[in-house]
């Protein structure tokens, strides 16, 4: 049982290794140059951090009016 196992296991790996391309042919050069990170432009890293930096500001606000540090005008 486990022999049959080991075959094809072997067999399944030479498939793979017969199917799989040289390693010359793939591309592994960063993408860097394009001006693209995280395949976002300029813009769209820009406005994810605005957003990212107002979230931060409404949930620390949030915890501040939880833990009563700071009370609202009028409130009470």
């Amino acid at each position: 049982m486990l022999d049959d196992l080991r075959r094809e296991a072997d067999a399944s790996l030479s498939e793979l290794e017969k199917e799989a391309p040289p390693r010359e042919s793939l591309d592994l050069e960063p993408k860097a140059a394009s001006g693209h990170l995280f395949g976002m432009t300029a813009l769209q890293r820009f406005i994810l951090a605005i957003m990212l930096f107002i979230i931060t500001l409404l949930v620390g606000s949030f915890c501040l009016l939880v833990t009563e540090r700071v009370v609202l005008p009028g409130v009470f």
